[in-house]
């Protein structure tokens, strides 16, 4: 079996960082690893999801990322579901810094609105409500649940080429 483990992230000061998921999306420190030299990992959790925090050591070749995220290969945005976005950015108050949205997504499903707002790093994270899963994608999926079934879609992918 496999889970889902945690998503890292480097930290301009690993304190804010820390202090943002914890205020605002529940987070509570788990374990810190001391690397030496005033250096650590500090790893949080909330509920079965963790992040893993690391100092950032160099300033990024990239510009910033805007919007939902950057749209090359890599991490977008994570995300955390509430039950209300707009109550979330109204709680979050000055630290829900916006970069898209928010947004109601109604033509696709029922209830769902979304916005994306910047970490203290400036990370890109999703704040959404409503979503829900689709029958049909599931029912569609390829089985890859078992040795066998992998198996079974390498050996029909291979026949079809």
């Amino acid at each position: 079996m496999t889970t889902f483990a945690h998503v890292a992230l480097n930290c301009h000061d690993i304190a804010t960082t820390e202090a943002f998921y914890a205020r605002h999306f529940g987070f509570s420190r788990a374990r810190v690893v001391d690397l030496g030299e005033g250096k650590q990992i500090v790893f949080l959790k909330s509920g079965e999801v963790y992040l893993e925090l690391f100092q950032a050591d160099a300033i990024s070749p990239f510009a910033a990322p805007v919007k939902d995220g950057p749209t090359w290969p890599g991490v977008r945005h994570i995300a955390f579901a509430v039950n209300d976005v707009d109550a979330k950015l109204a709680e979050m108050g000055g630290e829900a810094k916006l970069s898209l949205g928010p947004f109601d997504f109604e033509n696709f499903i029922p209830g769902w609105r979304t916005a994306w707002i910047t970490d203290p790093d400036g990370n890109i994270v999703e704040i959404t409500q409503g979503f829900k899963d689709d029958a049909e994608a599931i029912a569609t999926s390829p089985r890859t649940a078992t040795s066998d079934g992998r198996e079974a879609a390498t050996a029909s992918a291979m026949q079809a080429t």
